[in-house]
C-alpha cells in the first residue's frame, strides 16, 4: 500500500560533505579551480646506469575565492589536488560543515518552498531544465496556457526527489508516490495552482508580458520537425519489445507525442522514471499513471492513500521495472529525449533495440564484462582470477562495484583476514602442508632440517595467506549480502579480486539455473558462507532469469580425425575446419593468446548472413573460461597463424539482439529457428605461462626438454617397448618422444581434459601420419579420457609409466590416491614422477624480477610456480611421500631431478622419483585384477592401418 501522507518522525542521515562540496555550498560558481601539471624526476636506484631520466606527473591546484586564493601540494591525481586546495581554504576561512538531517516534516516544508521557487519570474532566467517545459507551456494557446505536468518537476530536479525520499523512502522506487507527494506539497503552496483529476501545475498569477511574447515569437518562427527512434516495452511478457518512431516539432510538446503513442488522454498523466543507462544520458521510461480511485478524487484537500484492494502488481511492467529499478505500470516507452542543463532547447537522440538489450545485459553479473570487452557473443566471465597481468578487461572488483551500482547498492566492502604472518615458523607451515600425509612430530622435525640455511630462512619468514570477506549494503546502509571464503591467496589484492569474482560467479550460477529454488543459492559454493538479508534483493535475483534468457545448452564432443584432412569433427554435428601450416607454437593452459575473429549469423539456406561481432585483436587466458567453451576448444587446436571456422547453435535472442547493433530491429522480425552462428578465428600470438618463460630463460635446454631426455634415458636403458603417460595433457611428452629413437612400440596417454587430448591427438596424428617421426618402432598410439585415480585394466601391461609435473595440479589427498592406484593396480615396471621443488622457488622468483632486490626487512611471499598448482613440496616432503608409497607397494625408489644439482642447495628445480617394481609383483597383483574399462578412447593410431 502506498502511503503518500505518512510522515515518519525519524530523520534521514546524510553523509558529511566533501571539501569541494563545502566550497560549492558556500561560494557556488564564484569558486575557480585551476590545475597545473608538475613533472617530478624519479630517483635512480642504480647510480652510474646510462638510463634516460624518468619523471612522473603530479598536479597542483590553484583555488581562487572572493576572499582568498590557495595552492595545494603536488599530488598524483587532479581530483585529490582540488580537494586538498578546498580543504586548505576551509581551514583558513573556518567554514563548518552543515549537514542537515531533515525530518520528514521538515522535508515536506522544503519541498513546498522548492516548488514555489520554480514558478517565480527570477527562475525563468536560470539554466534549469524545467525552464524548457515552462517556455513551451507559455507558447500554448488555450486552456493549458502556462501549465506543465507535475511529473516533469521530479524528472528535472534532483532536490525534489531527495525531499520525497526523506518524506517516504519508498519514493525512491516509485514515481507514482513521488507524484502524490508533489501533489500534496503543491496544495500547501499559495503561489501554485493545480487541477484535480489531472496533474497540471502552474503559477498563481501571470508571467512578465515581454517574456511570454518572446517565447511565442520564437516558436512561431521555428517550424523544425524531427523523428526519433524509441523503444516500446509492453507490460505483457508474451509480447516482444519493439521499436517505434516519435515525431517531434517545435509546435508539439514532446510529452503530447509520447502520450498519444501510449493512448493516454493528456500528458499530465505521463509518469517518468529516473535516467537509465549512463548517468549523463537522458534515457528515461515514460508510462501512464494507473487508473485508481485516488487519482480522480477532487473533493478532498488531502491526498488519500491507495487502498489495499487496489492491486498495482497486476499492472506492473516487469521488464521496464527491472531495467529502471522503479515501479513502472502498464506499457512503457524508453526514449532519449528531454530538456537539459546545457540548453533550453529540446534534446533528443535515437536509441535502438540493441540499446535495450545491452542495458538488460549490463545488469547481469557477467554482463558488464561482456560489454566492456566488446565481445558479447564470445567472452564469458572467467572462472578464476590468476594474475593481474593475465586478466583482461575490468578487474573483478570493478565488475562487482558496477553490478552493485546497477542494482542501486553501495560499493562492496572487502575485509581481509591474515592467516599466516611473516613470523610463522617453517615447522608450522610444513606441518600444515604435510597434514594429509599423517606425519609424526618427530618426522616433521627431521624434515625441517637446519634453520640457519638462507633458503629456509626466506621460506619461513615469507609465507603468508589472506582470506577475504565481502559485504554488500543498501543505500540506507542495511545489510544485503555477505559472503566469506575458505580458500586463501598470497597477496591481499589477489584475495580481494578472487573474492569479488567468486561473488559474481555465485550470482551467475544462479542466473543460469532459473528453475533452481532460491534456497539452493546458499548451497552453490561448498566451503563458502553465504547470507542474503534483503528480501527485495532475493526477489530481484528471482526475477532476472525471467527477464533475460541467458541459458545455454551444454555440448559434449568426441574427436575424430581423418587422415586426408586437417579438421576436427564433433559428435553433435559441430565441426572445426583448420587452415594453414602448423607452426608448432600452440596455446597451453595458463598462456595468454591473441586472436582475431568474426561472428556471423547465418541460416541453413544461406539467405541470411549478418555480421554480429568482429575483433581484430582479442586477448584472453587459456584455461580460465574467459570465452565460450566452443571458441576455446577450437583455439586450443590451432598453432600461430592458423585459422579455423566452426559453427554453434544460436544462443538466446536477447544475446543476439545485444550484439546486433542497428540490425537488431530487422532481426527481431525474423525467425531464428533455422539459424546458427559461424565463427571465423585466427590465432595471432601466444604468450607462454610465466613458469614456462622463466624455465626457458634460466635453463638450457628448458626443464621440459630435460625431463623428456631423462625419460628417454630410462626407456633405452630398460629396452622398454610400452609406455603410458599419466596426465599427458596436450601430449608434449609423447610428441617429444617421437623425436628420439627408442625401443618403444606401444604408447598410451590418459588425461581428464578432453580439450588437451584433442590437441594431443592432432599433434601426434600429423607427425605419425606424415611419417615425420624419428621413432620408427612405434606400432600403435592411443589416447584415453579419464582420471588417473581410476583404474583401467587396458593400461596395466606397460613397461614404463610417466607422470611429469602433474600431481601438483591435484589436491594432496588425490595425489596420494594416485600413487596407491598406479602402484597397486597399474603396476608399471618403472614409474617416473616429477614435481616442482618448492625450495627452488625463491631463485625463480628473484630471476623473474631482475630489477628488484629483496631485503631482510622487506620479505616477499614465495609463490607457487603456477596459479593452478594446489601444492608444491619441498625435497623432504616429496621423498617422504615416495618412500611411503614404495614401502606399501613393494617398489624401490630412487631420487633425482633436472635443473640444478643435488649437491648444491636448494637441489634440483624439478625433483624426480623413479619407482622400480620388485620381481614377480606383476603376476602376483595385476593378473588377479578383474578387467575394468572406465576410460573412453578419444583417438587411436595404428601403423597397420596408416596410409603408405
Amino acid at each position: 500500500m502506498l502511503e503518500a501522507d505518512e510522515l515518519s518522525p525519524v530523520a534521514r542521515k546524510r553523509p558529511a560533505l566533501a571539501p569541494k562540496a563545502l566550497i560549492h555550498q558556500k561560494f557556488g560558481n564564484q569558486a575557480s579551480y585551476r590545475i597545473e601539471e608538475v613533472r617530478q624526476p624519479l630517483e635512480n636506484n642504480c647510480p652510474g646506469l646510462a638510463l634516460a631520466q624518468q619523471t612522473r606527473s603530479l598536479y597542483r591546484c590553484y583555488l581562487d575565492l572572493p576572499e582568498l586564493s590557495v595552492i595545494s601540494d603536488a599530488l598524483p591525481k587532479k581530483k585529490d589536488a582540488e580537494h586538498a586546495a578546498a580543504k586548505i581554504a576551509i581551514e583558513k576561512l573556518g567554514i563548518q560543515s552543515k549537514v542537515d538531517n531533515l525530518t520528514p516534516r521538515e522535508a515536506m516544508d522544503e519541498l513546498v518552498l522548492r516548488l514555489g521557487g520554480f514558478f517565480t519570474d527570477e527562475f525563468l532566467s536560470s539554466t534549469h531544465p524545467l525552464v524548457g517545459h515552462i517556455k513551451f507551456a507559455l507558447s500554448r494557446v488555450g486552456e493549458r496556457f502556462g501549465m506543465i505536468p507535475m511529473s516533469v518537476i521530479a524528472t528535472c530536479d534532483t532536490k525534489v526527489n531527495n525531499f520525497c525520499k526523506v518524506i517516504n523512502p519508498k519514493a525512491e522506487s516509485d514515481p507514482l508516490l513521488v507524484l502524490l507527494l508533489i501533489l500534496r506539497a503543491a496544495k500547501m503552496s499559495a503561489s501554485i495552482c493545480i487541477t484535480y483529476g489531472e496533474f497540471w501545475i502552474w503559477k498563481q498569477g501571470s508571467y512578465p508580458t515581454e517574456f511570454v511574447e518572446s517565447v511565442k515569437n520564437l516558436t512561431s518562427v521555428s517550424t523544425q520537425k524531427s523523428s526519433v527512434e524509441a523503444i516500446f516495452i509492453p507490460s505483457l511478457h508474451d509480447r516482444d519489445v519493439e521499436t517505434l518512431t516519435l515525431n517531434f516539432s517545435d509546435s508539439l510538446y514532446y510529452l503530447d507525442e509520447i502520450a498519444q503513442k501510449l493512448h493516454v488522454r493528456d500528458p499530465s498523466r505521463i509518469l517518468v522514471s529516473r535516467t537509465v543507462g549512463k548517468a549523463s544520458s537522458e534515457i528515461r521510461l515514460y508510462f501512464s499513471a494507473p487508473d485508481v480511485p485516488f487519482l480522480t478524487s477532487d473533493s478532498s484537500m488531502e491526498v488519500p492513500m491507495i487502498e489495499g484492494n487496489v492491486n498495482l502488481d497486476k499492472i506492473l511492467n516487469e521488464r521496464a521495472s527491472y531495467l529502471s529499478g522503479q515501479c513502472i505500470y502498464g506499457n512503457a516507452i524508453m526514449a532519449h529525449v528531454g530538456y537539459t542543463w546545457k540548453s533550453s532547447n529540446l534534446f533528443f537522440e535515437d536509441i535502438w533495440l540493441s540499446t535495450y538489450y545491452r542495458m538488460i545485459l549490463g545488469k547481469l553479473p557477467d554482463g558488464h564484462y561482456k560489454l566492456s570487452r566488446e565481445a558479447i557473443l564470445s567472452a564469458e566471465l572467467p572462472a578464476v582470477y590468476t594474475t593481474r597481468s593475465n586478466w583482461k578487461g575490468p578487474t573483478p572488483r570493478d565488475l562487482l562495484c558496477f553490478f552493485c551500482l546497477q542494482h542501486r547498492l553501495l560499493d562492496p566492502l572487502f575485509s581481509i583476514k591474515t592467516l599466516d604472518h611473516t613470523e610463522i615458523s617453517v615447522e608450522s607451515c610444513e606441518v600444515q602442508k604435510e597434514s594429509k600425509l599423517s606425519r609424526s612430530a618427530d618426522e616433521v622435525e627431521k624434515v625441517n632440517g637446519d634453520k640457519s640455511d638462507p633458503i629456509r630462512r626466506e621460506l619461513g619468514r615469507s609465507i603468508s595467506a589472506f582470506q577475504c570477506e565481502v559485504k554488500i549494503l543498501s543505500k540506507r546502509q542495511d545489510p544485503v549480502f555477505k559472503c566469506s571464503f575458505d580458500d586463501t591467496c598470497r597477496k591481499e589484492c589477489d584475495a580481494i579480486q578472487s573474492a569479488a569474482l567468486k561473488v559474481l560467479s555465485c550470482f551467475n550460477k544462479y542466473f543460469k539455473q532459473p528453475d533452481m529454488p532460491i534456497e539452493k543459492f546458499f548451497e552453490l559454493e561448498n566451503g563458502h558462507s553465504i547470507a542474503v538479508y534483503s528480501k527485495e534483493f532475493i526477489q530481484e535475483l528471482v526475477k532476472c532469469p525471467s527477464i533475460y534468457d541467458i541459458k545455454r545448452k551444454n555440448k559434449s564432443s568426441r574427436l575424430h580425425i581423418s587422415s586426408n584432412q586437417c579438421s576436427t569433427q564433433y559428435e553433435n554435428g559441430i565441426s572445426c575446419k583448420i587452415d594453414g601450416p602448423d607452426s608448432g607454437i600452440f596455446p597451453s593452459p595458463g598462456s595468454v593468446i591473441c586472436i582475431s575473429y568474426v561472428v556471423v549469423l547465418m541460416d541453413k539456406d544461406t539467405t541470411l548472413k549478418e555480421i554480429l561481432e568482429s575483433k581484430d585483436s582479442f586477448e584472453f587466458e587459456i584455461g580460465t573460461g574467459a570465452v565460450i567453451s566452443e571458441l576455446e576448444s577450437c583455439v586450443s587446436q590451432l598453432t600461430v597463424n592458423q585459422s579455423a571456422k566452426f559453427v554453434v547453435e544460436v544462443p538466446s535472442r536477447d544475446l543476439i539482439f545485444s550484439a546486433a547493433g542497428q540490425a537488431a530491429t530487422h532481426l527481431s522480425q525474423l525467425s531464428l529457428h533455422n539459424c546458427f552462428l559461424e565463427y571465423s578465428v585466427k590465432l595471432l600470438h601466444v604468450t607462454e605461462p610465466l613458469e614456462d618463460r622463466i624455465e626457458q630463460a634460466l635453463f638450457s635446454p628448458p626443464l621440459s626438454k630435460q625431463r623428456v631426455e631423462f625419460a628417454v634415458g630410462y626407456i633405452n636403458q630398460l629396452h622398454a617397448t610400452s609406455l603410458v603417460d599419466f596426465g599427458c595433457g596436450s601430449g608434449s611428452l609423447l610428441d617429444s618422444l617421437l623425436d628420439h629413437p627408442t625401443t618403444l612400440e606401444k604408447v598410451a596417454g590418459v588425461d581428464i581434459s578432453r580439450k588437451s587430448l584433442i590437441r594431443a591427438a592432432k599433434i601426434l596424428h600429423l607427425k605419425l601420419s606424415a611419417n615425420l617421426s624419428r621413432q620408427k618402432s612405434i606400432r600403435s598410439t592411443i589416447l584415453y579420457d579419464g582420471s588417473i585415480t581410476d583404474f583401467d585394466s587396458r593400461l596395466c601391461e606397460f613397461d614404463i609409466g610417466t607422470c611429469l609435473e602433474v600431481i601438483e595440479h591435484m589436491e594432496e589427498d588425490q595425489a596420494c590416491l594416485f600413487g596407491d592406484v598406479v602402484l597397486s593396480f597399474f603396476c608399471p615396471g618403472v614409474l617416473i614422477v616429477s614435481t616442482p621443488n618448492f625450495e627452488y622457488n625463491p631463485i625463480l622468483q628473484r630471476s623473474s624480477m631482475p630489477g628488484r632486490e629483496d631485503s631482510e626487512d622487506k620479505p616477499t611471499s614465495i609463490k607457487f610456480r603456477n596459479h593452478d598448482h594446489k601444492f608444491e613440496w619441498t625435497r623432504q616432503q616429496f621423498q617422504h611421500w615416495a618412500n611411503n608409497l614404495a614401502v606399501r607397494h613393494n617398489y624401490s625408489v630412487e631420487f633425482s631431478g633436472v635443473g640444478g644439482s643435488a649437491d648444491i642447495e636448494p637441489g634440483f628445480a624439478s625433483q624426480i622419483a623413479v619407482f622400480k617394481r620388485s620381481s614377480n609383483l606383476f603376476q602376483k597383483q595385476c593378473l588377479r585384477t578383474e578387467p575394468s574399462e572406465l576410460y573412453e578412447v578419444i583417438w587411436e593410431w595404428s601403423a597397420d592401418s596408416a596410409p603408405l
